[in-house]
């Protein structure tokens, strides 16, 4: 669960008013990518940490990544997880880490729900794709253990569903999470998503992300629209030039220049 040094730290990044908030990039690790997808993708404990290290070096804010097991599997197990945060808040103290809790990764809703109420080093938040059948079970197990909510959204079917089960309530942030790559596309749908959360009850701040085609694009359109977001090997490969990121940490340090470049820090989000 949050820590006093972390809950400090989400206050003065995400609140609820909008009237301070602080656009961030996220640096997003691994998701369920190789070393085949690219040599330089963490997946060991050791290479996350040696990774969480240089991405907040060159300017990213907090961290989300995919628990991975002694064989390099997906994992929600808690010695998987439990070693992961340990060994993460050691080296990086004072900084926001999150994980996925995809359906995927156990294959099975009751034992997901098993596995997150055994957490003994829990994330300070971990994402939960409102699309899951279990999504609203595990995002009240989460709710009751302390731990923060990104409530992942991909389509606006998926930004009804959280309104209309008040779930946006529990939410720490809304993750709106593009999976489009064809760029209109793209943005078609985020237009379709923020249309249903500007009517939501209890606005949460939004990190907003493309994947692959869509992944820089979508980066501008969240500095430009005042809102978070983030950059990484579990979402994109290659510099807004098209060349391939040697790191994590090159793909964050390209990410932070265009947000100076924005001028925005500090602007009220907007569509």
């Amino acid at each position: 669960m949050f820590s006093s040094c972390s809950v400090e730290a989400a206050k003065q990044a995400y609140t609820s008013d909008h009237l301070t908030y602080r656009m961030i990039v996220q640096a997003c690790l691994n998701g369920g990518k190789r070393s085949a997808d690219h040599p330089a993708v963490p997946t060991t404990i050791q290479a996350l940490v040696a990774d969480g290290l240089k991405v907040l070096s060159v300017g990213a804010s907090e961290l989300h990544l995919h628990v991975r097991n002694a064989s390099g599997i997906e994992s929600l197990a808690p010695d998987d997880v439990d070693a992961t945060i340990k060994a993460l808040r050691e080296a990086l103290p004072g900084t926001l880490i999150g994980i996925s809790t995809g359906a995927w990764i156990e294959k099975d809703d009751d034992r997901t729900l098993t596995y997150v109420s055994r957490w003994s080093m829990p994330p300070d938040y971990a994402s939960v794709n409102l699309r899951e059948k279990n999504a609203p079970a595990v995002m009240e197990t989460l709710h009751r253990r302390g731990i923060g909510i990104e409530a992942g959204i991909a389509e606006k079917q998926d930004a009804e569903r959280l309104l209309r089960l008040g779930l946006d309530r529990l939410s720490l942030r809304i993750l709106v999470e593009v999976g489009e790559h064809d760029i209109d596309r793209a943005h078609a749908v985020t237009d379709e998503i923020m249309g249903v959360l500007r009517g939501a009850p209890f606005p949460r701040p939004i990190l907003l992300h493309g994947d692959d085609a869509s992944a820089w694009p979508l980066l501008r359109r969240a500095f430009e629209s005042g809102f978070s977001t983030r950059i990484g090997f579990e979402d994109v490969k290659v510099l807004p030039d098209g060349s391939a990121a040697a790191s994590n940490s090159d793909l964050v340090a390209a990410a932070v220049r265009i947000l100076k470049e924005t001028g925005l820090r500090g602007r009220s989000p907007s569509a």
